[in-house]
């Protein structure tokens, strides 16, 4: 397990709405802790993370992509929910991408798995 990514803390503006944001597009596991903050899991339990406020959001250099059955779907379910498209699927040439802009303003990447 060394080198695996296993906790991931995102700025937010709002909590509540960054969990709810997250939440609705892509099903992640909302629970607060002990310490009454509020903390994700994806939806393979393998990373999990919180929410940070005071934080300015993060912007391409480092881009986290998110896996998804339908890069498609998810854009749909990203403006649905306060989302922004900053990078419209196709460009990443042979990759089946997207970027968006969270409710914080956190530039995120979608990756969906090429057909076999």
């Amino acid at each position: 397990m060394n080198g695996k990514i296993c906790y991931i803390e995102m700025p937010a503006i709002d909590i509540e709405r960054s969990s709810d944001f997250y939440a609705k597009v892509f099903d992640w596991n909302i629970r607060r802790r002990g310490n009454g903050s509020v903390a994700f899991d994806d939806t393979t339990g393998a990373v999990s993370g919180a929410w940070v406020v005071g934080r300015p959001p993060q912007q391409p250099g480092f881009v986290v992509y998110v896996m998804c059955d339908s890069v498609a779907a998810t854009i749909d379910r990203v403006i649905a929910n306060g989302g922004a498209i900053v990078q419209p699927i196709g460009g990443d040439p042979g990759e089946i991408t997207a970027r968006f802009r969270d409710p914080a303003g956190n530039i995120v990447g979608l990756y969906q798995e090429p057909s076999q």
